[in-house]
C-alpha cells in the first residue's frame, strides 16, 4: 500500500477525502501527521494556482504523491469574493466564525434572489516526479441570512442547496459528498486515477 499524503490540517476537510479513498491501494496521511513540512504561501490568483503549487512543493518534500486542494465560496454580488481569499477572509488568524460573520455583514440588505453562490474545489494530485492530475468540482447555490446545522466547517451553515432544501452543514458526511464541490472533484480525480500514465 502507498503513501499518499493530503496536504491539509484541516481535520473536516481529510475526513471528507479520506471517505472517497476508502477501497484504493494508499494509506493517506495528513500533514498533522508528518513533522517539519514546509510552509507553502498560497498566494495565487486562482484555485489552480494555490493547489498546484502547494501539491507539487509538498510532493517534492515528502517524496511521495501528494494531494492538494484548494477551494472557496465565491459569491455574485460579490463579484466573486471572497474566492481564494475563503479561509482568511476576515483575516489570516480568523476563525471559520469569524469569516461567516464578515460575509453576512457585507451581504446585510442583499435580498434572496441575489445572494447566488457556488462552492469551487480545485484537486492537484502531484506526483514527485512533476507529473499531476487536475480535477475541478463545483456546487451551485445562495447564501443563508443566519447560520444553519452544526456539520460541516468553514462556510458550511450558510451555503444553501436549493435542490435538497438545506445548507451543507444540515447534510450528513455521504449526503454531502454526493453533491458538493470538494465531492465532484474527488469522483472525477478517482476516475483519472485509473489511468496508466499515472501509475507508480
Amino acid at each position: 500500500m502507498e503513501d499518499l499524503l493530503v496536504a491539509t490540517t484541516n481535520q473536516g476537510k481529510f475526513v471528507e477525502i479520506s471517505a472517497f479513498f476508502k477501497g484504493l491501494p494508499f494509506r493517506l496521511q495528513s500533514l498533522r501527521d508528518l513533522s517539519g513540512a514546509p510552509s507553502v504561501m498560497e498566494d495565487g490568483e486562482t484555485f489552480l494556482e494555490n493547489a498546484r503549487k502547494k501539491a507539487h512543493a509538498l510532493a517534492r518534500w515528502s517524496g511521495r504523491r501528494t494531494l492538494a486542494d484548494d477551494s472557496g465560496i465565491v459569491v455574485e454580488v460579490l463579484g466573486g469574493r471572497p474566492g481564494v481569499h475563503s479561509a482568511r477572509y476576515a483575516g489570516e488568524t480568523a476563525t471559520d466564525e469569524d469569516n461567516r460573520r464578515k460575509l453576512l455583514a457585507e451581504l446585510e440588505g442583499v435580498p434572496e434572489g441575489k445572494r447566488g453562490a457556488a462552492f469551487v474545489c480545485v484537486l492537484v494530485l502531484a506526483h514527485p516526479d512533476g507529473r499531476e492530475l487536475v480535477a475541478e468540482g463545483r456546487v451551485e447555490g445562495r447564501i443563508t441570512t443566519v447560520p444553519r446545522g452544526s456539520g460541516g466547517f468553514g462556510y458550511d451553515p450558510l451555503f444553501f442547496v436549493p435542490s435538497l432544501g438545506k445548507t451543507t452543514a444540515e447534510l450528513g458526511l455521504q449526503e454531502k459528498n454526493g453533491i458538493s464541490h470538494r465531492g465532484r472533484a474527488l469522483r472525477l480525480l478517482k476516475d483519472r486515477l485509473q489511468s496508466a500514465s499515472f501509475k507508480k
